[in-house]
């Protein structure tokens, strides 16, 4: 029988899969503002369920390393932290919000990255709300594409669904998940998820994509021992993600080059 964990090492284990308590859970959505994003490849951040745009730091860091730009968006809800508001409703939010973006720095096309609930809150928007004319691709980490069966704690967090219908959502085969794969994810769009062995939220089996005959823009990227908020700021995690929007952004230089 293997020894119990130590708390250190349980401490870890537990922020690997929820968060740092301190860094992200105890500080505010309000992050460093920088409107430079327009004058490179921008990238568009999308944090999941009860967490903040804190959850991106390290992210944001590595990829203006790498001659990114980057944005992300308060999604607000209940304290202001936990996107109470129903997928469907954070997608048209965020729509509206980077229709105003677009006008305002010129901005014509980005990539965007999801994390957990993240991932569908851009599916929602791509596949439903005109996010098709402006993605040119989508990176989820951890996001459940078929449901996650935690989703049912989140249900009790939630009051039983008093709070937030998102958990709800969430459950697998609800009618949401059912429509979101019902629909045909956008050709033209490169769709890559990241998941791991380890995802305790977001088991690994929730997040594989099930590609239809020709659809080769649907990948699926697997890890290993890397828990479900861990994948916001792992390396190696990382390394996959760039690569995705590396490819994708030589991808529509090409059809750019053509046309």
């Amino acid at each position: 029988m293997p020894p119990a964990p130590t708390p250190p090492r349980l401490y870890r284990a537990l922020r690997d899969q929820l968060g740092s308590i301190r860094r992200v859970y105890l500080r505010s959505n309000r992050i460093i503002r920088h409107d430079d994003f327009a004058q490179s490849e921008p990238v568009l951040l999308l944090h999941g369920f009860f967490q903040t745009r804190q959850v991106w730091q390290l992210m944001e860091e590595r990829l203006r390393a790498d001659g990114f730009g980057v944005f992300s968006f308060d999604l607000g809800g209940l304290f202001w932290r936990l996107n109470n508001r129903s997928i469907d409703e954070q997608a048209r939010m965020i729509g509206d919000k980077l229709e105003g973006i677009a006008d305002r720095y010129g901005l014509d096309r980005f990539h965007v990255i999801g994390h957990s609930m993240g991932g569908l809150i851009a599916r929602t928007y791509i596949q439903h709300h005109g996010g098709d004319r402006r993605v040119k691709s989508l990176v989820t980490l951890g996001t459940p594409h078929h449901g996650t069966p935690t989703a049912a704690i989140g249900i009790w967090l939630m009051a039983g669904g008093l709070l937030s219908r998102n958990p709800a959502e969430m459950i697998p085969y609800s009618p949401f998940m059912r429509g979101l794969n019902r629909d045909v994810f956008p050709a033209n769009i490169p769709l890559t998820s990241i998941f791991s062995t380890a995802d305790l939220i977001c088991p690994a089996r929730f997040s594989r994509l099930n590609p239809r005959q020709g659809e080769a823009h649907l990948h699926n990227r697997q890890v290993k021992g890397i828990g479900h908020t861990a994948l916001t700021y792992d390396p190696g995690v990382y390394v996959i993600a760039r690569t995705a929007l590396e490819e994708a952004t030589a991808l529509w230089a090409e059809r750019s080059g053509r046309s």
